[in-house]
């Protein structure tokens, strides 16, 4: 793409698409001419970048050059960053495909699931299809998810050729989804809390979710006034669900007094992590629910505007949850004053595109704000700079849920459930070689012994446990009585991450595992710093050169510039995608299970072949 516009001119269809919707999110009537006004206002518009991209490749199945042209005059957004905008994402293309992709997950349980033959038999009938990282369906794997011009995105799982061949729209295809219990097999049991409403209310029926306790919580934080609120919150000890684990209440206390305004509010919806599939549960299951609790934040932290980002490949849970945020308008619940309590507090909906690193908190202001969704430097941390400069609260779903709990039964209730630092309950995504997979509620300090006999207890002989996703750790059979806290998996040099456990039994090539991590991340990687940009290819290479029995030079030295790489990505890298990019090949190696056995063509050197 020229550092100009070009001369291609959009189609009929791709105009349209673009400005209806800029004039919806605009509120101004739609038309095809440029905006007037220039300077702050024009650059105030950028932030329309993503939902135009959106608009036109769910009418078109791609952007053209033309298309990009329109979009970059529409927003006053020069050509070549439109471009380098719609380039990052994975689920835009700017050259001509068929109008119905079929996306096919290759990660580690669907692969294992037989997603390799759906691939093979749709190459034989020339389907469009590509490859995709995890789609968060693991455990219904194998899984796909469909994208058709002019019509919904859907997603199929479990997936198998035939069905994907004969798939025809995405109401059928949802209703594939209408029975809790496959992906939270918990559903209707008493003692839940996170998951108390998934599987007993109607994730469509806003009466249904307030006949049981739905906008109660809310009552309440106004009742108590927004500073009373960050206090129970303070006191919960509640901790931010997506890794990091920091301190909720004095995230909120932060952004509450920060004398600068406007404030905002961002829901992390973009789960990503291979593995992890409990905020899409939660989203498709209890809508209402987020709402409510993003609500609740936006009130104790002044935020009148709150953005809710959630992954592109998440289609059902996006239509719940718009439906949802409709709703809540229709009867007061978001809006100029909300339940006529004199504030005001309203919810935009953005669509991720396929970038497991807008996942990381500042790449995700980027892609709101419309640009490549490269994370930035801090400090200054979002609290202080963060969605357009100002002030930003960030929590993910599963943290936001957590609230409404400790509205219900305070901050020091809240506090005695779990085990030292670790308040409350959580929930953990189970697949593999297990027999029930899906969602699970425990107190925190179950053990991962309890958790596995939870979920039916391994269907092979045990060999290991991936816990925390790829950019977790493995633990061995002898460590299954580890308490599930943050400090009993730090003690054991493990995470609970994101909440992932994936179950390995004895017929998992690990080597392979590790190696789908290692490519994972060379995929994902943004490329904006050289040691991740260069880190993870010269580890996926490493990994690859060993999994096919022949290193460079030796296996030490093999393990040596491992060791090396991950040193330079944990220490230099500008985010977490760096950081962590290493930790599941360094606790394998630890661990021992990249083992190797002689290789008879080094005369019995055990520096070749790898051992699954």
């Amino acid at each position: 793409m020229d550092l100009r516009l070009s001369s291609a001119e959009p189609t009929a269809a791709e105009r349209n698409a673009v400005d209806n919707a800029v004039s919806r999110m605009l509120g101004a009537p739609s038309d095809s001419q440029p905006f007037l006004d220039a300077g702050h206002n024009a650059r105030g518009r950028r932030h329309l970048l993503l939902p135009a991209l959106h608009a036109v490749s769910d009418a078109v199945g791609w952007i053209s050059p033309g298309a990009l042209n329109h979009i970059a005059r529409r927003l006053s957004v020069p050509a070549a960053e439109v471009y380098g905008v719609a380039t990052f994402y994975a689920l835009f293309s700017t050259e001509p495909r068929a109008p119905r992709v079929v996306h096919v997950c290759d990660d580690i349980v669907c692969s294992a699931a037989g997603s390799e033959a759906i691939a093979t038999a749709l190459a034989a009938e020339d389907v469009c299809w590509l490859s995709s990282p995890c789609l968060g369906l693991c455990e219904r794997a194998p899984a796909v998810l469909h994208q058709r011009a002019g019509e919904p995105d859907f997603s199929q799982a479990p997936a198998s050729a035939a069905a994907v061949l004969a798939a025809t729209d995405a109401s059928r295809a949802d209703q594939v989804f209408a029975d809790p219990r496959v992906s939270a097999p918990q559903a209707g049991q008493a003692g839940l809390r996170l998951l108390r409403r998934v599987g007993v209310v109607d994730p469509t029926s806003l009466d249904d979710y307030r006949a049981h306790g739905g906008y109660s919580a809310l009552r309440r934080a106004i009742q108590l006034g927004p500073s009373r609120v960050i206090e129970e919150v303070r006191d919960s000890g509640l901790t931010g669900r997506g890794g990091a684990a920091f301190p909720t209440g004095v995230k909120w206390d932060g952004v509450a007094t920060a004398p600068q305004r406007p404030h905002y509010l961002i829901c992390n919806a973009d789960e990503s992590e291979p593995g992890t599939f409990k905020d899409r549960v939660l989203m498709e299951l209890d809508p209402f629910g987020l709402i409510e609790a993003m609500t609740i934040a936006g009130y104790a932290t002044g935020c009148e505007l709150g953005y809710l980002y959630i992954r592109g490949e998440y289609p059902l849970a996006t239509r719940r949850l718009q439906a949802a945020i409709e709703a809540a308008y229709r009867r007061g619940y978001l809006g100029p004053d909300v339940m006529g309590e004199g504030f005001a507090f309203d919810i935009e909906l953005r669509r991720g595109a396929g970038a497991y690193i807008c996942g990381e908190e500042t790449a995700l202001l980027n892609s709101i704000e419309g640009y490549r969704g490269e994370p930035r430097n801090k400090p200054p941390f979002p609290s202080v700079s963060g969605l357009f400069g100002k002030p930003t609260v960030i929590n993910n779903v599963e943290t936001l849920y957590n609230v409404l709990e400790i509205l219900q039964i305070g901050g020091p209730g809240f506090a005695e459930i779990g085990a030292g630092r670790s308040t409350g309950t959580k929930l953990f995504c189970v697949s593999g070689a297990i027999a029930v997979p899906g969602v699970y509620e425990v107190a925190f300090g179950a053990t991962l012994r309890e958790l596995l006999e939870l979920a039916g207890g391994v269907t092979g002989q045990l060999r290991a446990v991936l816990l925390g996703g790829a950019a977790g750790g493995f633990v061995l059979p002898s460590q299954l009585d580890t308490p599930l806290t943050l400090e009993g998996t730090r003690d054991i040099g493990a995470t609970l991450g994101s909440g992932v456990v994936l179950v390995l039994d004895t017929a998992a090539d690990i080597p392979a595992v590790l190696r789908r991590i290692a490519a994972f991340f060379r995929d994902e990687s943004c490329g904006q710093c050289v040691p991740c940009r260069v880190g993870t290819v010269r580890q996926e290479e490493a990994l690859a050169r060993l999994t096919r029995g022949a290193p460079r030079g030796s296996w030490e030295t093999e393990l040596a510039l491992l060791s090396d790489l991950a040193r330079v990505m944990q220490d230099a890298s500008i985010c977490g995608l760096g950081h962590t990019a290493p930790a599941a090949v360094q606790s394998a190696i630890a661990l021992g299970l990249l083992a190797v056995t002689p290789d008879p063509s080094r005369n019995g050197s055990t520096s070749g072949k790898v051992r699954p």
